[in-house]
Formats: C-alpha cells, structure tokens, sequence
C-alpha cells in the first residue's frame, strides 16, 4: 500500500503519546530501572566524525542505547563502558585508534563503527585479534568482505543495485547510468551490482566515476545523458548528489530522464533543496524502514534518542543503525554469564547471532561463521513528493545481485 510519510509521522506520533502513558520510558537491556554498578565491559567504535563530513551518527545512537542499558541493569549487573574514536577519515589515525581500543582498553567488541577508511585498515588486526565489530554503516568494499566486520546496512552497491531493479520494473528501464565516487573500493564496486544484474536481466548500465574532491556537476550529468539512459542512477553522498540534481535540472534532463537514488538521498532536507521539479521524479532505496514508520521497535529507537541521546545528535537511518547493532551486542551479551564475559566468549556469542528481528529491518538478521556478511540486503523505495516522501514500494525489495550468491546459499543453510 502506498503511503505518505506524513500519514506515517501523524500515527507515529499518536503511537508515541500512546507509548509514553504506557510505559513513560524506552526498553532496553534487563529494562528493571536500576543502575549497573559492576565491573564495566569495554566495547568500542571508531567512526569519521571529523574531515569531509560528520559520519559519526551511527556509534551516537549505540552510545544512547548503551547508556539506557546501564540505566537498566547493565548486562546482568555490569555497565557498558563504550569508548568511541575518530579516525578523522585518514586511513593511519583508523589503525592508531582501533589499535588502542583493541590492544590498550582491551574491548570486547566493536559496536556502532561508521567509517569509510577503517574497514580495509583494520579488518586484519580485528580477525588476528579475534574482536568481532557489529558496524552500523559499511561503505566500502571490505565492510562486507571481512571475517569479522558485520555491517547492520545494505551497503551502497545492494542499494544501487535495489533501486535499478525497482527501476526496471517500474518504468520498463532497459538502459541506466549509476554515477558513483572514484573513492578506492568504492568505485566502480558500488555500481558493479547494478551493472551484474542488468546483465542477467536484459538491462545496460554504464558505470561513471566522479571525483569526489572537485565534481564537475554539469559536465558528469551532460556524459550521462550523452549514454541516452532511461535512469540515472546516483550512488553518492547528499553533498555531491544535490549537485547533480541542480545541474541535470538546469540542462532539462529532469523531465526527459527517470533519476533514482541510494539511500544518502533519503534526508529530510533534500525534497525542499532540490525543488519541485524532482516531485514524482526521484526515487530512492532505504537501507531501513523509514525513520517515521510507527513499528514498535522504531518508537523504542526514538524513545531512546530522546531519553539519552543529545539533542543534536541526529535521528536518521544511521543512527537507526547503531541502534540495531547496540541492541544486536546487548541481547548477545545478556545471554552470557557475566563472570565470564571476555573477548573469545563474546565474538562466539556474535558469531551465532541468528533470526534477530527488529521491525526497522526487512527481514531477521545473522552474523554467522561466514568468511563475509551482509545480512541486510533488501528495503522499500521511497519517492520525492512534495516537501517530504511516499514510500512507493508495495513492501521490501530483495536484491538480486549476482555477489550475493554464497550468502543467500549460506542463509538457506541457516533456515532464514
């Protein structure tokens, strides 16, 4: 059923007011009210908080939970005590931090990570070190091609790659172009998911690359419409994606050519930047349900931003994430014996995560023994309208990205 988001926020926040006389505040951890007072468990996260952009959301929201955890117990008496490092998006400071949260404060896990350069640097010393890291948000290629680095999000190529079939179907698309950041193992790799598909499916897409330091905004979307596409698909952050939708309107490709989108679209700022003329012409995959949806799980995630979350903290699909990978680690850990707990008993307890339901998720999530992981690999598609969004989707779109192959042979052996 199609729906606006603006009906959604209404009944959200009539479920909200509902919630609140029931039950006054968020659920989480043994939830008794009483405050953890044992000996602390070191769990870390090291994000890209400062340089090009704050990509700090995600351990944010895992921080709020934690701290509503502690307020409730703690895991069977022991507080968390989560440590949260910048790597200031450069590749050397990510080995120093998750170095000295690894081997001087002796985490036992990596929760709510969000980077773009730490997976790649770390993601050896993190299986040497037997750590597990349940990251909120993966971008580039070895967030979902490591042993021990579980990303709780699609991820841009699963993204790219839903939102081009959802295209295809909807619009008939036999020829797309997905622009994307010549960022190392981001590349082309985020589009080649889209590009794999097509080529199974009858649909042609040319890949192009852009720097992300200076984009020619005008000239990118000139080359795409040069190629002759039905859709124009942009896997790029809100800060280069505005852009191209300035200069494509400027050239009157709006109204000749179908423009989709990942999910860093899906910000509530971008309907009222990039103007009427991309009302009904702009679609985009979420990584999660949307933010306003009013699933019990969901008020919870914003019932504990509210409660113990800053108030400039933000409150979107990131923070969702580090929400979903808190709560992931929490539930783990709580069915440890708390004397016990130590980095081999609590990357077991990861690693056998399986069927963990959230209504912010399409579909259960698992870690597994696997040599990689993303378990969260579908979502619905939602529309520019207006001011705000419509979901347009009829429910969650499955990707079908040929790269998945051994992880859904791996989900079937699971039973998921």
């Amino acid at each position: 059923m199609k729906q606006t988001f603006k009906t959604v926020l209404i009944a959200a926040a009539l479920l909200a007011g509902g919630s609140a006389l029931a039950q006054g505040k968020p659920v989480c951890g043994l939830n008794n009210g009483k405050a953890a007072t044992g000996e602390p468990i070191a769990l870390g996260a090291v994000v890209g908080k400062t340089g090009p952009d704050d990509f700090s959301a995600s351990a944010l929201a895992a921080q709020a939970y934690f701290k509503c955890v502690n307020a409730n117990g703690g895991i069977n008496g022991r507080p968390v005590d989560f440590m949260i490092a910048d790597d200031q998006w450069n590749p050397e400071v990510a080995a120093q931090v998750a170095a000295k949260l690894v081997k001087d404060r002796k985490v036992v896990a990596m929760v709510g990570s969000s980077s773009f350069v730490e997976c790649g640097v770390n993601g050896k010393m993190y299986a040497q070190e037997d750590v597990m890291v349940i990251a909120g948000v993966g971008v580039p290629r070895e967030c979902f091609f490591a042993k021990n680095y579980v990303p709780v999000n699609t991820g841009p190529r699963v993204s790219a790659t839903v939102v081009a079939m959802y295209a295809a179907q909807q619009y008939k698309a036999k020829r797309m172009v997905c622009v994307i950041p010549n960022i190392p193992s981001l590349g082309n790799w985020a589009c080649d998911g889209a590009k794999d598909w097509g080529k199974v499916n009858g649909v042609e897409v040319d890949v192009i690359t852009v720097d992300p330091g200076s984009p020619d905004a005008t000239s990118t979307m000139l080359q795409a419409a040069a190629k002759k596409p039905d859709v124009i698909i942009l896997n790029l952050p809100k800060g280069i994606m505005v852009p191209m939708l300035a200069a494509a309107e400027q050239q009157g490709l709006a109204k000749k050519i179908r423009f989709v989108s990942s999910t860093p679209a899906y910000n509530f700022d971008v309907p009222k930047t990039i103007g009427s003329a991309w009302n009904g012409n702009f679609d985009i995959h979420l990584e999660f349900m949307p933010v306003e949806s009013a699933g019990k799980d969901n008020m919870n995630w914003k019932a504990t931003m509210e409660a113990f979350a800053g108030k400039s903290d933000p409150r979107d699909s990131f923070a969702q994430a580090g929400y979903l990978a808190a709560r992931i680690a929490t539930e783990a850990l709580l069915k440890l014996d708390p004397k016990k707990i130590d980095r081999a008993t609590v990357s077991t307890a990861l690693r056998n995560v399986k069927g963990f339901q959230s209504d912010i998720l399409c579909r259960p999530f698992y870690v597994g023994a696997g040599a990689r992981h993303n378990a969260n690999s579908s979502g619905p598609i939602a529309q520019v309208s207006g001011n705000g969004f419509k979901q347009v989707s009829s429910g969650c779109v499955m990707a079908a990205d040929p790269e998945l192959a051994d992880l859904r042979a791996q989900e079937k052996q699971l039973g998921l």
